[in-house]
C-alpha cells in the first residue's frame, strides 16, 4: 500500500474534467488540466479558456500554462488566477513539435535564461503557489554541464531561486520524446541534492503499486506524477494505494462506460464528440489488451459513434472474454484464460 502523494499528469485532450473527477475518486491526490496556450488564453480563445473549467470535487488541482513569452505568462497566469485553482503550473516539458518546435514547453530547456525569465514572471504576477514541469535535459548531449554537474540538477537549484514552490521532472530528454525507458537516477541526484528544498515530484514509466514503491524507496521524491499508464485506467491510483478498485473485466468495462457519458456530457452533450474524445481510453486501456482474435472487435468499438453501440460491442467483450486475468509486465499488459 503507497501512502505517499500520486498525482494525475497534465495531458492534452486527456485530463479533462469528466477524466480528472474519476481519476480523484479513485485516490488521485492532485490533477492537472490539459496545458493552456498563453498566447491563445489572452487572446480570449473560447476553447482554450474553456480548459480553465475546474470543480470543488476535484482539488487539489493544478491549472497548467505554457508559452514562449514572460509578459504573455505573466497575462496568462493572472488569468488563471481568477479560476482559482490550488496551483498555476508552468509546462517546461512537453515535447511534441508544435510546442517545443515553437520554443515553449521542452524547447525552453535550449534557452535556460528564458526559462528563468518565464519563471520569475509568473511568480511574481500571482499569489496562487506556482509549480513547474520539466524534463532531464534537452538531449543526450546535454545532460552534463562541463564541470560535470548534471543539468536538471542546476537547472532545478535555479527554479527553486525563482520562487516555484514543487518542480516534476519527467525522466527522458525532449529528444527521447516517450522512446526507451525513463531514467530515475537524474531525478534521484535532484532530490538528494542539500540545497533543494521544495518537493520534487517524480514522472515517467510507473505502471504498477510494484514499480511506484520502488520509485519512492530507492528516489526519495515527495510524490509522484503518472500519466500514460492511466489511459482507460482511471483505478490505477486505487490499485498502487490499496484501495477499493474494480476488479472483473464487467466492474472495469462499467467505469469506462461511465466515462463515455461523463464525456459526452463535457462535450454539451454531443454524443459523438463525447465518444470521440473518450477514444483514445478505449485504444489504451489495459481492459481490451492481449485479448486473443480481437483485432474486429476493437475496429468496431474505435468506429461506433452512438453511445448505444459503444456498450452493445463492450457488453459482448465482457460477456466473451470476462474470464480473462490481467497481469503487468514490464508496463505492458497481457491476458491469460
Amino acid at each position: 500500500m503507497i501512502t505517499k502523494p500520486l498525482y494525475l499528469a497534465p495531458m492534452e485532450d486527456v485530463t479533462d474534467p469528466a477524466f480528472r473527477m474519476l481519476c480523484k475518486r479513485f485516490g488521485a491526490d492532485r490533477v492537472y488540466t490539459e496545458f493552456v496556450n498563453a498566447d491563445a488564453l489572452v487572446r480570449d480563445i473560447t476553447s482554450t479558456t474553456r480548459k480553465l473549467t475546474i470543480h470543488d470535487e476535484e482539488r487539489p488541482v493544478a491549472i497548467q500554462i505554457y508559452g514562449r513569452e514572460p509578459e504573455a505568462m505573466a497575462d496568462a497566469a493572472r488569468i488563471v488566477e481568477q479560476a482559482h485553482p490550488d496551483f498555476i503550473d508552468i509546462n517546461f516539458g512537453c515535447p511534441v513539435k508544435k510546442v517545443a518546435g515553437k520554443g515553449a514547453g521542452a524547447g525552453l530547456l535550449k534557452d535556460v535564461p528564458k526559462m528563468l525569465e518565464i519563471t520569475k514572471a509568473v511568480v511574481n504576477a500571482v499569489h496562487t503557489p506556482v509549480t513547474a514541469k520539466t524534463r532531464l535535459g534537452w538531449d543526450e548531449n546535454s545532460l552534463y554541464l562541463d564541470d560535470g554537474t548534471p543539468f536538471i540538477v542546476d537547472l532545478a537549484e535555479r527554479l527553486q531561486d525563482c520562487g516555484i514552490q514543487e518542480l516534476a521532472i519527467h525522466g527522458r530528454t525532449r529528444s527521447q520524446m516517450y522512446r526507451g525507458e525513463a531514467d530515475w537516477t537524474l531525478i534521484g541526484e535532484v532530490k538528494n541534492n542539500p540545497r533543494i528544498h521544495i518537493p520534487i515530484i517524480g514522472n515517467g514509466d510507473v505502471c504498477t503499486p510494484e514499480r511506484a514503491r520502488e520509485c519512492f524507496d530507492t528516489y526519495g521524491v515527495d510524490a509522484i506524477m503518472i500519466g500514460r499508464a492511466t489511459f482507460g485506467a482511471p483505478w490505477l491510483f486505487a490499485e498502487m494505494k490499496g484501495l477499493p478498485a474494480p476488479q472483473s473485466m464487467a466492474e472495469k468495462v462499467a467505469v469506462l462506460k461511465e466515462h463515455v457519458l461523463a464525456s459526452i456530457a463535457w462535450c454539451g452533450n454531443d454524443e459523438r464528440k463525447g465518444i470521440i474524445h473518450s477514444r483514445r481510453h478505449f485504444a489504451a486501456s489495459p481492459v481490451f489488451k492481449g485479448l486473443a482474435d480481437f483485432k474486429q472487435t476493437r475496429i468496431a468499438l474505435l468506429r461506433a459513434d452512438t453511445k448505444e453501440e459503444v456498450f452493445a460491442i463492450m457488453d459482448e467483450i465482457v460477456e466473451k472474454w470476462g474470464n480473462c486475468k490481467l497481469r503487468i509486465v514490464n508496463c505492458e499488459f497481457e491476458k491469460t484464460i
